[in-house]
C-alpha cells in the first residue's frame, strides 16, 4: 500500500510548490511533467478504462515499503494532478518541463525527505509497469547493496529504476531530455539488474499508442 502523508501545505521554494510533508525511507518518484506534443494534451489525464493515466501508474508502483510518494507534474497541472492522488502522493511543480526529463528528475530529487535511503523513479507515461518490478527492485537492492537497480525485460533495460541516496548527488546533476540514464551508464558495476521475463511496458506518447492500449485491454 501506499500510506498517505499528512494534510498538504504550502512551499513555493527554488520556484516550486510542494504540497504535504515527505516521509523518510523509501520513496516513489514520477515523473509526470513532459510537454506531450506527440500527444497534443497532458497524457497523464487521459483515460484507460475510465480512469486517469496517472492513477493506473501509481497503482501499479505501489509496494508497502514505500511511503514518501511524489509526482513532478508541469506548471498547469498542479491543482488537477493534486485532486486526483488526494493523500496518496505529493505534487510537485517543475516550472521549466522545456528543459527535458533531467529538469524533473532534479526537481523530484530535491523535493525527496532529508534522511531517504533510496527512491524508484518511474515515468508517468508507462501506465502498465508489472506490479511485481518495483518490489523485485527493492528486494534486489536489499540483498545486493547496489546503489542502482534497474530492471531487464525480455527486450532490454527499462523503467522504473531504484537509486540510493549515495547517487542522489549524480541525479541533481542530469541535463537534457535523457534523464538518469547516464547515471545508469557510468558504471555498470553498480548497477544490480532485475531479470524479468516479460516484455517492457510501452509508453503512451501519441494517440495511436493509447488506441492500441486500450484496444489491448
Amino acid at each position: 500500500m501506499i500510506h498517505p502523508g499528512p494534510a498538504p501545505r504550502g512551499d513555493a521554494s527554488a520556484g516550486r510548490r510542494v504540497l504535504g510533508v515527505p516521509q523518510r525511507g523509501i520513496a516513489l518518484l514520477l515523473l509526470a511533467a513532459g510537454l506531450a506534443r506527440r500527444m497534443g494534451q497532458p497524457k497523464i489525464f487521459l483515460e484507460l478504462d475510465g480512469r486517469p493515466l496517472l492513477l493506473h501508474a501509481l497503482d501499479r508502483l505501489r509496494d508497502e515499503a514505500i511511503g514518501d510518494v511524489v509526482v513532478v507534474v508541469g506548471p498547469g497541472d498542479l491543482d488537477r494532478a493534486t485532486g486526483l492522488v488526494g493523500t496518496r502522493a505529493r505534487a510537485v511543480v517543475n516550472p521549466s518541463p522545456e528543459a527535458g526529463q533531467s529538469s524533473s528528475l532534479r526537481v523530484g530529487v530535491e523535493a525527496l525527505a532529508p534522511g531517504t535511503a533510496a527512491v524508484v523513479v518511474a515515468l508517468g507515461d508507462q501506465p502498465t509497469v508489472p506490479p511485481a518490478v518495483v518490489p523485485g527492485l527493492i528486494r534486489l537492492w536489499h540483498a545486493t547493496g547496489q546503489p542502482v537497480v534497474a530492471p531487464r525485460y525480455a527486450d532490454g533495460r527499462g523503467n522504473p529504476v531504484l537509486f540510493a541516496a549515495a547517487v542522489f548527488p549524480e541525479l541533481r546533476a542530469v541535463s537534457g531530455d535523457q534523464g538518469a540514464r547516464a547515471v545508469i551508464a557510468r558504471d555498470p558495476a553498480r548497477v544490480a539488474l532485475l531479470e524479468l521475463d516479460v516484455p517492457m511496458p510501452p509508453d503512451v506518447d501519441t494517440p495511436e499508442d493509447l488506441a492500441r492500449l486500450r484496444a489491448g485491454r
